[in-house]
């Protein structure tokens, strides 16, 4: 695969500018992807899961992903085994998302790897760059929490519902609030 390098930079979480030619056409073709995939609410679950390998780098068995669904770009996104999306959820993957085995996610979920400089100056000049996303194995995100760039979720952790998850949680953590905060468990 031949690259620009604003893609080159994208994919390397370095400042890089987002209407670059190549990644406007990577951006109308996961639009296109999108606008298939998210009419398929009759299809199977195996044609489903078929179409979700077609756009992103991995896709574990079993994988369910609920329309609608909305990404950046797709190739960035490795599902594990059995990963559940529920409706409405979005991916902005800039760089690498990845979502371990088992893991479920309520609706309109937000995963969002993409950045913006501090400085005004840069973001004046249009650059932004990636921070990525790692979420662990057997982890649930409850409805509508948002896991900020660069955050890594330890397995068998639960993120509360509504929580914006600003910093990593730790394997087996309970954290719930905006800024999400661990609590001990119940």
């Amino acid at each position: 695969m031949t690259m620009t390098g604003q893609k080159q930079k994208m994919l390397a979480g370095e400042l890089y500018v987002a209407d670059d030619p190549e990644l406007a056409a990577d951006n109308r073709r996961i639009s296109e992807w999108m606008g298939r995939y998210n009419a398929t609410s009759t299809l199977s679950q195996p044609e489903r899961q078929a179409l979700l390998a077609e756009a992103f780098a991995r896709v574990g068995e079993g994988c369910n992903i609920r329309p609608p669904f909305f990404c950046d770009y797709g190739y960035n996104i490795s599902l594990g085994r059995g990963v559940f999306l529920n409706f409405n959820c979005c991916i902005l993957d800039v760089v690498q998302v990845t979502i371990g085995d088992m893991t479920q996610i309520g609706p309109g979920v937000q995963i969002l790897t993409a950045d913006h400089p501090r400085d005004a100056g840069q973001r004046r000049q249009m650059l932004e760059f990636g921070r990525p996303v790692t979420i662990g194995a057997n982890v649930w995100i409850g409805g509508g929490a948002m896991i900020l760039p660069g955050v890594t979720i330890g397995d068998d952790a639960i993120i509360g519902a509504g929580s914006v998850v600003t910093r990593d949680m730790p394997a087996g953590g309970i954290a719930v609030g905006n800024p999400a905060r661990l609590r001990l468990p119940a």
